[in-house]
């Protein structure tokens, strides 16, 4: 199983609240979805996803794109995606772990343009406390 050519098709972003209005805690909240699978040969389905980061009454991000995915049982995972909108689990992991390598990057930019915190947690640095047994992280100097 291969996925090329991933593309983004539509982005959409907004902050609903002004930048100076600044909410104590923001929950954020990412989804990616299987719009469509279409068969195009007996190896290869073209993926339609979306993929959404919510920030709650703070402001979204989202972002429309599509795939080739490349594998002999495509165009039965295709046909079986049209009857149930499911497909196996594995092959599901590896699209959306695709999907959200692509985009995941792309709206941490654009949340840095509107003002937003990066869909992403950052690493916390704690100097002077003592590390709790078997968490292990880089060390600070």
């Amino acid at each position: 199983m291969k996925i090329r050519n991933i593309q983004l098709k539509s982005i959409e972003a907004r902050r609903y609240i002004n930048r100076n209005e600044r909410p104590k805690q923001v929950r954020i909240d990412h989804n990616s979805a299987v719009t469509l699978i279409s068969d195009i040969k007996t190896t290869e389905a073209l993926i339609d996803f979306q993929y959404t980061a919510s920030y709650g009454p703070v402001g979204m991000i989202k972002l429309e794109g599509s795939l080739l995915y490349e594998s002999d049982d495509a165009k039965k995972i295709s046909s079986e995606w049209k009857k149930t909108r499911k497909m196996p689990n594995q092959i599901a992991s590896h699209i959306h772990t695709a999907v959200m390598h692509t985009c995941v990057p792309e709206a941490v930019s654009i949340a840095k343009d509107l003002g937003l915190p990066p869909p992403i947690p950052l690493p916390q640095v704690r100097l002077g406390t003592t590390p709790e047994k078997g968490l292990a992280g880089p060390e600070v100097a």
